[in-house]
């Protein structure tokens, strides 16, 4: 992958998801206690390798999509962009490990690709979507500055819809 897609922040390196991970995205993907509330939920062995095949793909079509976020040279989680498959728009979306969860690694990742997606992606609207009774992801998505616009209902829960708007720059860097 290009190096202008790989993401440094004070504590996080984020680098677009690649064959590499796949050992990693499995332990995360096929954890209850992480990927629970994530959209399309659990996933098992043969549907993360489905997942990370589709965000490879994502990234060649649309020079956005999914990083896996190291803090040293540990996988702690994930973040990026994908278009909703509900065609609500570009979706910001990030999911960190338990262990590494209440030091503001997810806020920090999560703004990392928050500017990505504004800034070099030339991303003029960024949504996120979030349980209602989803206080931590909540707590991330006001903090990085995006703000609620709607709500909807899904398998009988709330879904607010976060939304973060910038002047498109005209010139994509990817």
């Amino acid at each position: 992958m290009s190096p202008i897609w790989v993401l440094r922040t004070g504590r996080l390196v984020l680098s677009p998801v690649g064959g590499s991970d796949l050992a990693d995205l499995r332990a995360f993907k096929t954890d209850p206690s992480v990927f629970a509330v994530m959209l399309g939920g659990v996933r098992n062995h043969a549907q993360t390798a489905d997942d990370l095949a589709d965000d490879v793909m994502h990234w060649g079509r649309h020079g956005f999509g999914i990083w896996a976020v190291r803090e040293v040279d540990r996988f702690i989680g994930i973040t990026g962009l994908q278009h909703r498959p509900d065609g609500r728009g570009v979706a910001l979306r990030f999911a960190i490990s338990p262990e590494a969860q209440g030091r503001g690694l997810a806020r920090e990742a999560a703004f990392a690709a928050l500017r990505f997606g504004h800034d070099r992606a030339g991303l003029g609207r960024i949504i996120a979507v979030a349980r209602e009774s989803n206080f931590g992801s909540r707590t991330v998505l006001g903090g990085i500055g995006m703000g609620p616009a709607e709500s909807f209902r899904q398998r009988g829960h709330t879904m607010i819809v976060y939304e973060s708007l910038s002047e498109p720059s005209g010139s994509r860097l990817v």
